[in-house]
């Protein structure tokens, strides 16, 4: 590790800019929302498309995992599935510009549950790579940095794109050409990734087993009731994506539905969630990352309470703020904090699990939140939303210990 991290930190901080660019894209809160509404008029829709995006991402970790954890190098099945990402979102530019109708929206909805199949497959192989190659002391830094970097450009590339991408309809199709800046974005730093990088052998790993004796020894993973307990935070605090798609909609009923509000609402929400990663990468690395998911939350909070409490525009963008802020730090501890429960060999199917469970939820929330929405209104959906914060943040204060300061069980 030591021999290469130079090298591979560069890869993994490159490879992260450019592909948190074009993703952060496709993945924030406003671009995708307010394309499905144009596309199908329905708010259910919306909550539809996210759910396929995140069904898919229910499907393939476990798969993903156990193809993996026996493996010596995993950069090429990497390479593999962050390749079919970017072809789906190649597929959602094409669609947009060549299809119209029901079979645009039929076309669009099949892309979404693609690009979660995969996402949901290089989310746990990707990881598993940095927890190879960037020693624990330097893993927070390194994501805050990237994420700083990458989120300044995706905030401002994120408000041209709205502001004159979509406004101006640029090459006939202001989504599709924004999809498309994504997809050369995130192939970019693929080939980054996979021409720098070097790659040691696992110091652990497991034997060759059927996938149905996998599953069968799952439970001895939960056995770690740190973990497990962390399992259901994750799964509750998924709340936080499932109100996401919603935020934009609730805001341009507000404020009016424009090219230039969704430019503007996602500079905020992408400028809050990547000026934050000086704050978390740092304070993660020093104090552990219980404490950066336990913050984050807190302001996640605050930002749904004040969408609930005010309609006025200063107070609309301040939620977005505090949101971005919020999901910023929530989605960097989790994502590093899983690394940290028990032994190295089991990373991949730790990743798995927390993924599959945040995914699950991911999947059927936004359609029921769809649903509640026609029929009642956003005023329950951000009062469950909150509650399923709410209870997760009491999880991780009282019954999740940190990973680093706890004696092994």
């Amino acid at each position: 590790m030591e021999a290469n991290l130079k090298r591979n930190y560069t890869a993994n901080f490159v490879h992260g800019v450019l592909g948190m660019t074009g993703f952060r894209l496709i993945y924030a809160p406003t671009i995708i929302p307010a394309y499905l509404l144009l596309i199908t008029g329905s708010a259910a829709a919306v909550g539809l498309g996210t759910a396929l995006l995140q069904l898919g991402a229910t499907i393939s970790p476990i798969l993903s995992g156990a193809r993996i954890e026996h493996r010596s190098h995993i950069l090429p099945y990497s390479i593999r599935v962050g390749s079919m990402m970017r072809l789906a979102i190649l597929g959602l530019a094409l669609a947009g510009w060549l299809l119209t109708g029901h079979v645009l929206v039929l076309v669009t909805l099949f892309l979404f549950l693609f690009l979660g199949f995969f996402n949901g497959a290089q989310r746990v192989a990707f990881q598993m790579l940095m927890a190879k190659v960037i020693p624990i002391s330097r893993r927070g830094r390194l994501q805050g940095y990237r994420n700083l970097a990458g989120g300044m450009i995706a905030a401002v590339l994120a408000w041209v794109a709205g502001k004159y991408f979509i406004a101006g309809e640029w090459l006939g199709n202001g989504y599709s050409t924004t999809f498309l800046f994504a997809f050369a974005l995130t192939s970019a730093g693929l080939l980054v990734l996979q021409t720098l990088i070097r790659e040691p052998a696992s110091p652990a790993s497991r034997p060759v087993i059927p996938l149905r004796e996998r599953v069968r020894q799952f439970p001895q993973l939960l056995e770690d009731r740190d973990f497990a307990r962390f399992i259901l935070a994750q799964a509750c605090a998924t709340a936080i994506r499932i109100g996401g798609p919603f935020w934009t909609i609730y805001a341009g009923q507000r404020l009016g539905m424009s090219g230039a509000l969704i430019g503007g609402l996602s500079f905020a929400f992408l400028g809050a969630d990547t000026l934050s990663n000086l704050l978390w990468g740092p304070m993660g690395d020093r104090l552990g990352f219980r404490i950066v998911y336990i913050l984050s939350l807190a302001l996640a909070a605050i930002g749904v309470v004040l969408l609930m409490i005010s309609g006025k525009p200063l107070a609309i963008y301040a939620a977005f703020v505090l949101l971005g802020t919020g999901g910023s730090g929530w989605m960097l501890a989790a994502t590093t904090m899983v690394l940290e429960f028990g032994a190295h060999e089991d990373i991949p199917m730790r990743l798995a699990f927390v993924t599959t469970a945040e995914g699950a939820v991911a999947a059927v929330g936004p359609v029921l939140a769809g649903l509640l929405v026609a029929a009642a209104g956003f005023e329950p959906l951000f009062a469950l939303v909150l509650a399923g914060i709410a209870f997760a943040l009491g999880l991780m204060v009282f019954a999740v210990r940190e990973p680093r300061r706890r004696e092994q069980v």
